[in-house]
């Protein structure tokens, strides 16, 4: 078996395939991780911060009974696994984007899947803020939103980055998933190739790809988180 899998022949095949197929693939994987990531950001973001000011003691306090209702839909979003959501989201693809099938018909189901995660990160960033900070703002007679945009959002830069770093990374191996529907990318390339037809060296060279893409977007999210850090700059 092994003898096959690391023939010459097997050998040849992947460095064709990864001169015609991979460097397409290698684009479809970071353009739909970055645009997922981007619209999870959109309606994540602001998720998150509601989810921290509207609570009974925040700067902006919400009624019981809508952040109930917040929690329970995003904990409930977070809760389904990805493949399945993939195919409960086909009618919406379908309606967004004219097809449930494809790399931009993927991207609904990634958005939907990173959203609510997103979100949470966003909670956990903005309570790491110091609580004193915020006070402060308050004796001044700040609005809540301008403690929003002006305190709380800035102070927890660092924090965000990383947690983006996670969120994207995490996208990133829920897009090698969507070969499973026809979406696009190097998941489709190790599925089609080292699932179906058990060209198992196909498969090896996509995943060292997919692993290379989450170091480069972790190294780049690390430097921009410390770079962003005013406590390391003092």
């Amino acid at each position: 078996m092994f003898d096959k899998i690391f023939s010459s022949q097997a050998f040849a095949e992947m460095l064709e395939i990864v001169k015609n197929e991979f460097l397409f693939a290698t684009w479809e994987t970071v353009y739909v991780t970055v645009v997922s990531t981007a619209f999870a950001i959109i309606l994540g973001l602001p998720l998150g911060v509601l989810l921290v000011v509207g609570e009974k003691n925040g700067v902006l306090p919400l009624p019981k009974g809508f952040m109930h209702v917040l929690n329970v839909v995003i904990n409930l979003l977070r809760s389904v696994p990805f493949l399945i959501l993939m195919i409960m989201a086909f009618p919406l693809a379908r309606a967004i984007v004219g097809t449930a099938v494809g790399t931009t018909a993927s991207i609904v189901p990634l958005v939907i899947a990173s959203f609510p995660f997103v979100a949470r990160l966003v909670e956990g960033s903005l309570r790491e803020v110091n609580p004193n900070i915020i006070e402060a703002a308050q004796s001044m007679g700040a609005s809540p939103m301008r403690i929003i945009v002006k305190v709380m959002i800035p102070e927890s830069v660092p924090s965000l980055i990383s947690n983006i770093t996670i969120a994207i990374t995490t996208v990133l191996s829920y897009s090698a998933m969507s070969g499973i529907i026809g979406g696009g990318g190097l998941g489709k390339i190790a599925i089609n190739y080292g699932y179906y037809r058990y060209k198992y060296l196909i498969m090896l060279a996509a995943v060292i790809l997919l692993v290379a893409l989450v170091q480069i977007f972790q190294s780049i999210g690390t430097r921009l988180a410390t770079k962003s850090d005013k406590r390391l700059k003092r």
